[in-house]
């Protein structure tokens, strides 16, 4: 069987292996979607790590149509899901060529794009001809420089014009860019039934704890600077300062794993810290009407990745200009702030990232068009810093106070009316 050039998944460069980290990735968008969908596998073979995966993310209204990578037979992988049993077989098909599969709300590559800038555009545009309204296209790329470097050129303009997410997996032979593009706009109110989605970014040190991927560099910064002291001063003990700060600097990223409240009426807290204001006020950036403004202090010992407080769509982000004050203070109103603008069931919500005294650096990680689980991690702010969350006045009643401890992505700060 010869595949489409149309979907031709790897180049001259040869196959990629993909790790079980990888194929994960790859597959998100299939396990956060909680209600019943379609997804397409394109490039399956039985051994495949993606396959495993994809399979273990099926709920029980699920379908999974399989079409074989050009190494790999449709009577094999048919074998191959028969032999998973009843409850797989029933819900995965496979098909001899792409052109007998159906469009679907989610399509995966199972193979990584390694061949020019043309063979990628040409492979894309034969996937997205699969894509529902509103659906995501999920497909790879090697990290490595100069390796795939017209496939990567080629995704990474696809993404900047249809991306609504990229991550970088490390823990793969070798590394990958997975890039989630959706080439047609998706209904805010879907947000509602997706579950937070999988991040590669956090590495695990328990079931229950990781560390983002910006707490993994800086204490690799601080041990780096260590060997380099230890290296040109070995007499001295300077070089204990960096090492012995590379754990709390590691610390201070830390990424918990959170239980988000089912509760479809909730507004969970967009950060930890505690209640500085419960305020209405007027905003005109965001819209006429009132807005209620819940700001919530993170002081440095506090967890300092972000989350959405609501299920919504990202329709615009900005970045304002300020200084520096300390967060707890009223002229931190005007520092440095970004502005995530979410789409929702009940109007506009913004989550404003604002910077204070130590912290300088604001990161978000959700492009516009991405959308957002309740509880669903979007950024992080560097050190001590301040979060506000705006809901529309006269939809949300509040249920916290100034001096209140709230817990991102679990603490219930406001109620839908």
């Amino acid at each position: 069987m010869t595949q489409s050039p149309a979907v031709r998944t790897s180049g001259r460069s040869g196959p990629v292996r993909i790790g079980e980290r990888a194929a994960r990735t790859l597959v998100s968008e299939l396990a956060r979607i909680n209600d019943p969908k379609a997804a397409l596998l394109v490039g399956a073979t039985p051994e495949s790590a993606v396959l495993a995966a994809a399979i273990d993310a099926l709920l029980p209204g699920d379908t999974l149509t399989l079409v074989p990578a050009g190494s790999a037979s449709a009577a094999a992988l048919r074998e191959h899901v028969t032999a998973q049993g009843r409850w797989v077989a029933d819900r995965v098909r496979v098909v001899d060529t792409l052109a007998e599969a159906e469009p679907a709300a989610v399509v995966v590559a199972a193979e990584p794009l390694t061949g020019t800038a043309d063979e990628t555009r040409a492979t894309v545009e034969g996937l997205t001809k699969y894509l529902t309204d509103g659906a995501v296209l999920s497909v790879a790329t090697t990290a490595t420089p100069g390796r795939t470097a017209g496939a990567a050129a080629e995704l990474d303009r696809q993404g900047a014009l249809y991306g609504v997410g990229v991550d970088l997996v490390l823990r793969n032979t070798p590394p990958l860019r997975v890039y989630r593009l959706r080439y047609t706009p998706a209904d805010a109110a879907s947000a509602v039934g997706l579950a937070p989605a999988y991040r590669p970014s956090s590495v695990p040190l328990t079931r229950g704890m990781h560390i983002d991927s910006n707490g993994v560099a800086a204490a690799g910064i601080a041990l780096g600077l260590a060997a380099v002291a230890r290296a040109t001063r070995p007499k001295s003990k300077l070089w204990l300062l960096p090492a012995l700060a590379a754990a709390p600097v590691a610390a201070f990223f830390r990424d918990p794993e959170r239980d988000v409240p089912e509760d479809a009426s909730a507004v969970v807290a967009s950060a930890d810290g505690r209640v500085l204001s419960v305020q209405r006020l007027h905003d005109e950036r965001f819209g006429e009407g009132e807005w209620l403004r819940i700001a919530v202090f993170l002081s440095v010992l506090d967890v300092h990745v972000n989350r959405a407080p609501v299920a919504g769509k990202v329709v615009d982000y900005f970045v304002a200009d300020g200084g520096f004050a300390n967060a707890m203070k009223p002229a931190a109103e005007h520092n440095v702030a970004a502005y995530t603008v979410l789409d929702t069931a009940h109007g506009t919500v913004v989550v404003a990232q604002r910077t204070g005294l130590i912290a300088r650096r604001i990161v978000q990680r959700a492009p516009i068009g991405a959308l957002l689980a309740r509880g669903e991690r979007f950024g992080l702010i560097r050190f001590g810093s301040r979060t506000d969350v705006y809901l529309p006045a006269d939809a949300a009643e509040p249920l916290v106070g100034p001096g209140d401890k709230v817990v991102g992505g679990s603490s219930v700060i406001a109620r839908w009316r």
